[in-house]
């Protein structure tokens, strides 16, 4: 068994002007730093698909498809605005194929036991996508659309989401908001963007707000008391991860104060309930995390623990 790490060139080429903190310097960090931590061979390095139609449509209406695949320019460097931060440009609607199907293939490689795991370095990121609305630096829900296809296609019953962004993960709450098959738990700085106004604890997600400079024995904390016994309740038939990384404490774009070893902690408590109750299987994707340096570190750090290196 091993990790597989997802990505493709295509993630790099959507970018949001050289001002965007979601930039495609993100994904060259994160790989110089595998290469430094000397764990980049030790993976399994594997192309991100396109994703199908499909695939996108179980979680997205035709406005949303339509909206992204007509307005990216045709010509190189010019933009189109979704929202204010939220931005296309000529590679975009191949990024997020790229991107949805890079979890959808990772889905499919862990329950096929072609490989344990699967973390997907790609962009953009997608889990403030509601299903009628890209919103947020985000174009396709990602995450949702692999545990759709999970459901649907490969008929597992019960899965997990696990959401670390220092932002709540509107978009995927709001896809399975109604779905007691899909357990959703996360910690988010509130108030904070996108001001959701969720109730912490409902039958089907545990989102638990966390004051501003939060550190990890706060959030270490919530997962002991809250994350692991739903988690252990709702026995998922597997996990999905929105990795973000942006509660570090050095990345601005937040205001939270995690290192990377609260981080492996927590990808370490998660690996525990998929081994007890899903066979080990996880697929992560990267979702926030803005300063180049803690963004790369924090992600070897939990990659470290999906492999085993740690």
């Amino acid at each position: 068994m091993s990790t597989a790490i997802y990505s493709h060139p295509d993630c790099q080429r959507h970018e949001m002007g050289d001002w965007h903190p979601e930039s495609p310097a993100r994904l060259q960090a994160i790989q110089d730093q595998l290469i430094l931590a000397h764990i980049d061979g030790l993976l399994d390095q594997r192309e991100a698909p396109v994703a199908q139609m499909s695939d996108i449509e179980r979680n997205h209406s035709k406005t949303v498809i339509d909206l992204v695949r007509e307005n990216a320019p045709k010509r190189v460097g010019d933009y189109y605005s979704i929202d204010g931060d939220t931005l296309l440009n000529s590679y975009s609607w191949k990024a997020a194929l790229r991107a949805a199907g890079a979890a959808v293939a990772a889905t499919d490689a862990v329950l096929d036991g072609q490989i344990e795991n699967a973390f997907c370095a790609i962009r953009p990121p997608g889990h403030h996508a509601r299903p009628s609305e890209p919103m947020g630096f985000c174009l396709f829900n990602n995450i949702a659309i692999a545990a759709k296809h999970a459901l649907h296609v490969r008929g597992l019953e019960r899965v997990a989401i696990v959401d670390f962004d220092v932002h709540h993960g509107n978009g995927t709450a709001e896809s399975f908001a109604d779905d007691p098959r899909v357990l959703m738990v996360s910690f988010y700085q509130h108030p904070f963007y996108p001001f959701s106004e969720v109730e912490p604890f409902t039958a089907n997600s545990v989102n638990v707000p966390v004051p501003a400079r939060s550190k990890g024995d706060v959030v270490r904390q919530l997962v002991l008391e809250h994350w692991l016994p739903a988690l252990q309740e709702h026995r998922p038939q597997m996990i999905f991860i929105s990795a973000g990384f942006d509660a570090h404490c050095e990345d601005d774009m937040g205001n939270m104060g995690l290192v990377e070893a609260d981080y492996a902690w927590i990808t370490q408590q998660i690996m525990l309930v998929a081994k007890q109750f899903a066979q080990g299987r996880i697929v992560s994707c990267l979702e926030g995390g803005y300063n180049l340096s803690a963004l790369a570190r924090s992600v070897v750090a939990h990659v470290k623990v999906l492999a085993g290196l740690d």
